[in-house]
């Protein structure tokens, strides 16, 4: 890329993002106090230790040690492809939205377009272990929310995060708002390792970004950091999935903070991936039902985009539920109800697996609110005799109940423990 700043700026940038052992607050400080780095740099050690301890102010001061130098010249390299890119907090190009936010990267790495990270943009994210009606939901979503012109952001995790990257892009360009994936790691790095091809997908029609240093590993730490510049470059969070303790609800804890709208889809009383976002909705996060909630909402801020002018404006819906989200598919594990009871989870699908294996793949296929059966027959890849015989079995084993109109719902354990005499 053509250097926004001259090498010594982007240099002194680099080593003040670099400097081993200077917090944020520290390198806020100094920056306050005595300008861009480049001017930072050329200030003896007495000055500098008016802002910063002694030891700190001599490291400051003396030239880079060559673990650092050599850092630095591995990003100066890395810049010189044609789609990467340095932001630093005095480009213009930096974030507006994030400068918003208490402690703004100094530096984003940015692989693909950056200026997808200045759109009206909407993050959306979730559960990693998401149910398969979370991920089309989020797919869904995310797809219609783009064909808007809203750029989708998230974090390239697994289940609802990729889900919402894979939406956003098959929206297509330029009719699309595009999609930004905010790294937990260096940029030159994918995480989880399994995301490669998505994350080259992202690379060429959105845009990675990472205000990590090249080659850093996915540490736990990491993600909420992350999490915060997700928030923050955002005008409103929808959290599709999450369960009690979940990193998506730090995502719309900092999005409230920022003054962001939050927005959450309801789900079962019976699914542990629908608690967290329940508890947004009873603090205050807007309730959806579907995608125009959220445009209603955020109405004045819509994005500019001819493209999508005269498109519906209709919630995404399953097609083979007319009327309705998809419903939450059923989670791995021993998920619980509310009062403690088992909601059919191990040993469900024991008594599932006895019947055969299509019988268990299927109850696998079931959430906790009635699917019709064509539906079913989708989702599990069944013919459509054998989906017959496997709901038969299902329902003599007293596992899912027949319901009106073709429905078929998955039975709470509870309801079927059998008596010990």
């Amino acid at each position: 890329m053509p250097l926004v700043h001259d090498p010594g700026e982007l240099f002194a940038w680099l080593r003040l993002s670099l400097e081993p052992g200077l917090n944020p607050a520290d390198a806020y400080a100094l920056l306050g106090a005595v300008g861009l780095p480049q001017h930072l740099y050329t200030h003896p050690v007495a000055e500098l230790a008016q802002w910063v301890p002694g030891p700190l102010a001599r490291q400051l001061a003396a030239r880079p040690v060559p673990a650092l130098a050599a850092r630095i010249a591995a990003a100066l390299d890395w810049v010189r492809h044609p789609d990467h890119h340095l932001l630093c907090l005095a480009d213009p190009a930096y974030p507006r939205r994030l400068l918003e936010v208490g402690d703004p990267p100094l530096l984003l790495y940015v692989h693909g377009d950056p200026s997808l990270l200045s759109r009206p943009s909407l993050a959306v994210v979730g559960a990693r272990n998401a149910s398969l009606d979370g991920r089309e939901n989020a797919h869904a979503f995310a797809q219609h929310l783009a064909a808007q012109g809203w750029c989708i952001v998230s974090g390239m995790a697994a289940g609802i995060d990729a889900a919402a990257h894979e939406g956003a892009l098959d929206a297509g360009r330029p009719s699309g708002g595009g999609t930004v994936a905010v790294l937990g790691t260096g940029i030159d790095l994918v995480y989880p390792s399994h995301h490669q091809a998505l994350a080259g997908r992202i690379a060429q029609a959105g845009a990675l970004v990472s205000e990590f240093a090249l080659g850093t590993p996915a540490l736990p730490h990491h993600f909420p950091r992350r999490n915060r510049v997700v928030a923050g470059l955002v005008r409103g969070v929808l959290v599709v999935e999450a369960a009690s303790r979940s990193g998506s609800l730090i995502t719309a804890r900092l999005a409230g903070e920022y003054g962001r709208e939050v927005f959450a889809i309801p789900g079962s009383i019976h699914s542990p991936l629908a608690r967290g976002c329940h508890a947004l909705i009873r603090q205050g996060a807007k309730l959806v039902e579907c995608a125009q909630d959220i445009t209603d909402e955020l109405q004045g801020l819509q994005p500019d985009n001819p493209h999508g002018q005269g498109q519906s404006n209709a919630p995404p819906r399953d097609s083979d539920e007319p009327g309705a989200l998809r419903r939450p598919a059923c989670e791995a594990g021993n998920p619980r109800r509310a009062d403690g009871s088992n909601t059919g989870g191990d040993t469900a699908g024991e008594a599932a697996e006895s019947s055969g294996p299509s019988t268990a793949a299927l109850l696998a296929c079931l959430g906790h609110e009635p699917v019709h059966r064509e539906v079913l027959l989708r989702r599990s890849g069944l013919r459509s005799a054998d989906l017959d015989t496997a709901l038969l079995r299902l329902e003599l084993a007293g596992l899912v109940a027949r319901r009106e109109s073709g429905y078929f719902q998955r039975l709470p354990l509870k309801s079927t423990a059998r008596r010990k005499d």
